[in-house]
């Protein structure tokens, strides 16, 4: 076991636990309404919330887990040990249950504005309210995240041209090169994934009641198709 797989295994467990509410999703979508309840409004909801933040924070943690151990390979011993990365991973799932707690909070089910059916939503106070949560969401899911990784591999990229004529660099930056690579591919996917996501929540933001439905289920889509990517 090392740390960087047990970094990978708990994002695979938090991309299981982000697909089961797949199911729930894809049937109200078919049916146009909210069939099953308000408690399982809120529990669907709740994970989904829940996993959607455990999942980036865990790329956060590879990417910081990639840099510590290409560009500082000395302190990576202390620092990536099985014992350490299983304590990261329970403060991921801890920093991940706070950041979405609102959610299970206002989550509810309505009528819709037509008034033919039941549906599951965050259902806030006041527009306010809605306008903060999706800038708060979007800089704590997404560009702090982003920003994070993004520095964490422009240092490595730094490093690795800083030293790449050293015999003992390329010995090692062969046996790290497709860890880090496969790493690379998994944030990128992530971005490619999640980025509609957020700018279709913004401009919902900024131009309520003007965007057509079929964006924001396209982004939604396209969003859990990254749980489905990961595994491949």
């Amino acid at each position: 076991k090392t740390a960087t797989n047990i970094y990978l295994l708990n994002l695979a467990i938090a991309d299981e636990l982000f697909m089961l509410s797949v199911p729930f999703v894809a049937t109200a979508a078919a049916l146009r309404r909210w069939p099953f309840g308000r408690a399982l409004c809120r529990t669907v909801l709740g994970v989904d919330g829940l996993n959607m933040f455990s999942s980036v924070f865990c790329l956060t943690v590879l990417s910081l887990d990639r840099y510590i151990a290409v560009v500082h390979p000395l302190r990576a011993a202390s620092y990536r040990r099985p014992r350490v990365a299983k304590l990261v991973n329970g403060g991921v799932w801890l920093l991940a249950l706070l950041v979405a707690s609102p959610i299970p909070v206002f989550a509810g089910t309505a009528v819709t504005r037509d008034g033919r059916a039941v549906a599951c939503d965050l259902l806030w106070p006041s527009p306010a309210w809605a306008a903060a949560f999706v800038v708060y969401s979007s800089t704590l899911g997404f560009v702090l995240p982003v920003v994070a990784m993004a520095l964490c591999y422009l240092l490595l990229a730094g490093k690795m041209r800083m030293v790449a004529q050293g015999v003992g660099w390329q010995q090692r930056r062969r046996s790290e090169g497709k860890l880090t690579r496969l790493v690379v591919t998994v944030v990128a996917m992530f971005v490619v994934c999640w980025l509609p996501f957020y700018v279709v929540q913004l401009l919902e933001l900024l131009l309520p009641g003007r965007l057509d439905a079929s964006a924001h289920n396209a982004s939604l889509l396209l969003s859990y198709s990254n749980s489905c990517a990961n595994p491949i």
